[in-house]
């Protein structure tokens, strides 16, 4: 199990994202764990990345149907996270049980990537975001989205 965790004001650490929280809360309260401390990429940085993931996300309808096979079809923000960044270019092909070749999304995770890698990754979903979602909601560039989430960001503290 690897999880990230923040030292917080009061000097406990907590899980710094949704998937640290996950892993710890599945353990017993009182059940003791061995660790191996390692600074994480910038945690703030990388709330940021999923702050923009988040307002694109809130903007974005979908085009298609609301229906498929007489099932309804939701939105799904980890879906429009992965493909928001296969669409900036970071993922892998893999084949299906089908013999289909899929594109899955690079683990934005901060065991999976370093902070320079992070940075890129950033940068590429920034411009793929603003041009595929953000741009027809009447933001008038990337700077201003970055702004925006930037803002976002400090409301969030």
């Amino acid at each position: 199990m690897d999880v990230v965790l923040v030292k917080t004001p009061n000097g406990a650490l907590a899980p710094a994202d949704e998937e640290a929280r996950a892993l710890i809360e599945k353990l017993k309260a009182g059940q003791g764990v061995r660790a191996t401390i390692r600074r994480a990429r910038n945690v703030k940085f990388h709330r940021k990345a999923f702050a923009l993931f988040k307002l694109a996300f809130d903007v974005w309808e979908p085009v298609t149907p609301l229906e498929y096979q007489g099932l309804p079809v939701a939105k799904d923000f980890d879906r429009f996270r992965k493909d928001m960044t296969i669409l900036a270019g970071f993922y892998k092909a893999v084949y299906n049980a089908r013999g289909e070749v899929r594109l899955e999304a690079e683990s934005l995770s901060f065991a999976a990537m370093s902070e320079e890698r992070f940075e890129t990754v950033f940068r590429a979903v920034l411009t793929v975001v603003w041009n595929r979602v953000l741009k027809a909601a009447g933001y008038a560039s990337e700077e201003e989205v970055e702004r925006v989430v930037n803002e976002l960001m400090r409301f969030d503290q």
